[in-house]
Formats: structure tokens, C-alpha cells, sequence
């Protein structure tokens, strides 16, 4: 069975908004540094679920916002995932804390110096780099990223 989630990085100045994943025991992400997001709900849009997410976890509505990617998450562990990434620039309300882990504003700089899924690193520095639309394959054994696919090319890794 395949999964749909969404991810979305809300941006502030030079900083995103980032989960440290340390609440929950069985948790696929435990003790990793993700965006805001998580799993569809029946009938909902990438949109929706991205903006009910993020309401979730952080207590912020959001109000502008950009559709930026899939990223297709295939691993011998887990089951298939697709995720529909975002960026937020803007929002309303007041940051309330997360039950599923540690929010925190972390300038992009120090990005690659947190624990997170290697092939988060790819997207984070296609977003940084401001791509265009993109679809990203990354396909892991284990939490080792085996293969990166970015638009049906495949990148060295």
C-alpha cells in the first residue's frame, strides 16, 4: 500500500520552520529534522491537506503558500510514499508547540548540520536553489539513500 503525505517548509527570512522528530517511539522519522506535514485524510487535495497540516502541528493558518514537488519515497522498511512538497511564505495565528515533536526556526545555513534523511537534503537544495516544478525519486535500504532520481534522470549520489 502506498502513502500520500505532504511537507511543507514555512519560510521566514532566511530561516524554515523545522519538526524535530522526538516525541513519538515509533516514529519512521525518530530523532530526525523534517518540514511540517503527514498524511492525507480521505478526499482531501495536496492543498488541503498541507494547510490542515500545518494547522496541526503548529496552530498557524496558512496564506500564501507554493506547490513546489513530489517526491516519491521507495525502501525496503517502509511502504511506497509520495509526498507533495510545499514552501509557505505566509501565514496567520500565533506557533503553538507540536505533540510530535520540537519546532524550531533554523536559518537554511545550518540545514545540513541537523539529522535528517539524506534525500532531504536534495530537495532542501532544490528549493533553495529555487527549481522549478520537480519530481524526485529517492530509494533507500535501510536509511541509506540507494538512488536519486530528479525528472526522470538519475543523479549521482
Amino acid at each position: 500500500m502506498s502513502l500520500m503525505t505532504t511537507l511543507c517548509y514555512l519560510e521566514r527570512g532566511g530561516e524554515y520552520l523545522m519538526l524535530h522528530r522526538v516525541k513519538k517511539e515509533n516514529d519512521q522519522n525518530r530523532d530526525k529534522w523534517i518540514g511540517v506535514g503527514g498524511h492525507f485524510e480521505d478526499g482531501e487535495s495536496p492543498e488541503d491537506c498541507m494547510k490542515r497540516e500545518v494547522y496541526e502541528e503548529t496552530g498557524l493558518t496558512v496564506t500564501e503558500w507554493k506547490y513546489r514537488g513530489l517526491v516519491t519515497f521507495v525502501s525496503d522498511i517502509y511502504p511506497c510514499e509520495y509526498m507533495h512538497l510545499f514552501i509557505c511564505a505566509g501565514w496567520t495565528g500565533i506557533e503553538k508547540p507540536c505533540d510530535e515533536g520540537e519546532l524550531e526556526w533554523i536559518g537554511k545555513e545550518k540545514l545540513k548540520s541537523l539529522d535528517m534523511w539524506q534525500g532531504d537534503r536534495i530537495f532542501l537544495e532544490l528549493l533553495d536553489k529555487n527549481a522549478s516544478f520537480f519530481s524526485l525519486k529517492l530509494v533507500y535500504k535501510g536509511e541509506a539513500l540507494t538512488e536519486a532520481t530528479l525528472d526522470g534522470v538519475r543523479m549521482v549520489i
